[in-house]
């Protein structure tokens, strides 16, 4: 073996040994597993980075468009192209009815609300416009009904709707614990010219509107649009304070034929006895308690008696609702001129010791509307109107063919005349714009007959002899009244109608039934039949609480 040879065995020796070496000092003893604490476990894929440097942004690239910009959501749009064609189809049907057309109009508004209903399904962008905007349709189909188009009533039974308070005032509700520091606060900052206060019944009556009964509150609100600027006035005319306006939303929710259990009648709920001393007078035909602008009148003066009599708004209040006799005779029995001592000695009835805290919880929340998310509620629009003067007995319904408009919409304007007559030397309140009209167009039918004929605008196809089939009169008779040389008529004459009383009945259009949709499943059909009852608690058009 040569040198060579050696030094390379040896060097394979070395790179042996080493090896063994270092298998070795990666096996840890059991001595040292003993004594000395495990180290760490560490993932064989962590791996810490130094933080990246920043990078400028390209100034190249900053207004260069995507390539794939987000997609719209195309239910969403569906939603709105669906109510763009309601509301086409609306205005056809409206178009419709003026011609005479009424089972073409009845077409229309059906498809109209069921484009509204499968708009809901597709879930809107903006859905308290939505609601907004399909309420506002079914109200105004509802009155076509009224008119005519399916869902009448008859005009000769006066319709009353409950009081939605009137329960209330019997019950009791618990304090939120969490509100009381809340509301002292919002009072505190609060500018009132009726003194507010907080109590526990006050309390008890805030959480109560903003939980449970937040929707009769909410309608009560948008109601009170079509009044509001009316109330106001005539409250400052009267030297009150303008937070007054609540006790007419506690007392009917802005309800112009709301009555009471007691037959307290109006939107400011006067018994008749009480009206009549305020110029309030009620006739076979009338209730003036019914009419919005002589009973908040009435009631503004009222009050201002009130206050003259006691000098406090609580007891003012209190005596409105049970009389100021009771008031009187609690405050002589206890010795205290305090409504608040008076209500926990228990000398008032209980619904006057919840008639106060009702509305003051009503002036809070409104004049906080903000924390209590009433600062969007969509308010009706303020009602407008001319009037006129009768001279004879006249029909509301010869009125409203007279302004063409639908009989509910004068009827709506009129709540006062209880039946479809307005009497002799009477202001009838017709739309606005339409005073003129109707009174010029009056005097070409005779005074003895305003109580039963009619005015009819021929529609495009219709003859004579369809019109007087409709009426049930003989053609002669038609041609004599109107003056007519021959038996024809053009499309959008006006023509009297000489109906007699025994043939009233017959002068209402026959298209009285309406035909089921097939195009939705009963739960959706039950929804629209639903909507276009409109109850009272949704602040509907027709009354469902009958009294004579």
């Amino acid at each position: 073996m040569d040198s060579r040879t050696k030094t390379f065995l040896s060097f394979l020796f070395l790179l042996s040994a080493l090896s063994a070496l270092s298998c070795a000092s990666n096996q840890p003893s059991r001595f040292e597993m003993s004594f000395l604490p495990p180290m760490p476990r560490q993932s064989p894929f962590t791996v810490e980075f130094a933080e990246p440097p920043a990078l400028e942004p390209n100034v190249y690239l900053q207004n260069v468009p995507l390539l794939a910009p987000p997609l719209p959501n195309s239910r969403k749009l569906r939603a709105e192209a669906l109510v763009e064609r309601a509301d086409r189809e609306f205005q056809r049907g409206r178009r419709l009815y003026q011609a005479g057309d009424s089972t073409g109009a009845r077409r229309e508004f059906d498809q109209a609300v069921d484009r509204m209903l499968e708009a809901f399904e597709e879930n809107p962008a903006d859905r308290q416009d939505y609601e907004k905007k399909f309420d506002d349709m079914v109200d105004s189909i509802h009155r076509f009904d009224l008119a005519g188009l399916g869902a009448s009533v008859n005009v000769q039974d006066a319709g009353f709707e409950k009081a939605p308070l009137e329960d209330l005032l019997q019950m009791t509700f618990p304090v939120d614990p969490k509100l009381k520091d809340k509301v002292r606060e919002q009072v505190a900052a609060t500018v009132s010219e009726l003194p507010l206060m907080v109590t526990d019944s006050v309390l008890g009556y805030i959480h109560f509107f903003d939980t449970r009964g937040r929707k009769t509150l909410l309608a009560g609100i948008e109601r009170s649009g079509r009044y509001r600027r009316m109330i106001l006035r005539i409250l400052d005319e009267e030297g009150l304070p303008q937070e007054l306006i609540h006790l007419a939303q506690a007392e009917s929710g802005f309800m112009p034929r709301a009555v009471s259990y007691k037959a307290a009648g109006g939107m400011w709920q006067f018994l008749a006895w009480r009206g009549r001393q305020y110029g309030l007078m009620q006739t076979k035909y009338t209730d003036d308690r019914m009419d919005p602008e002589r009973a908040t009148r009435a009631a503004a003066r009222h009050l201002h008696d009130l206050y003259n009599e006691f000098g406090d708004w609580y007891l003012a209040l209190a005596a409105y609702n049970c009389g100021p006799g009771v008031v009187e005779k609690a405050v002589e029995r206890t010795g205290f001129a305090d409504f608040w001592e008076l209500r926990n000695r228990g000398v008032l009835p209980l619904e006057t010791t919840n008639y106060v805290p009702i509305i003051l919880a009503m002036t809070i929340m409104e004049k906080n509307a903000a924390e209590y998310g009433l600062q969007d509620v969509p308010l009706d629009v303020p009602i407008e109107y001319d009037t006129i003067e009768t001279t004879a007995p006249t029909s509301l319904s010869l009125v409203a063919d007279l302004a063409d408009a639908p009989l509910a919409e004068v009827q709506e304007l009129n709540p006062a005349i209880l039946k479809d007559t307005a009497p002799d030397d009477y202001v009838v309140r017709v739309p606005k714009g339409s005073g003129e009209q109707v009174t010029a167009s009056l005097q070409l039918i005779p005074a003895e007959h305003r109580t039963t004929w009619r005015i009819h605008r021929v529609a495009a196809g219709e003859t004579l002899a369809s019109i007087v089939k409709q009426y049930g009169l003989p053609v002669s008779s038609l041609m004599a009244a109107n003056r007519m040389d021959k038996p024809e008529a053009m499309e959008g004459d006006r023509l009297i109608i000489p109906v007699t009383p025994r043939t009233v009945a017959a002068a209402r259009p026959q298209n009285s039934a309406r035909r089921p949709s097939t195009k939705h499943s009963a739960a959706v059909r039950e929804t629209r039949q639903t909507a276009l009852r409109k109850t009272h608690a949704t602040g509907g058009l027709v009354a469902r609480t009958s009294a004579q």
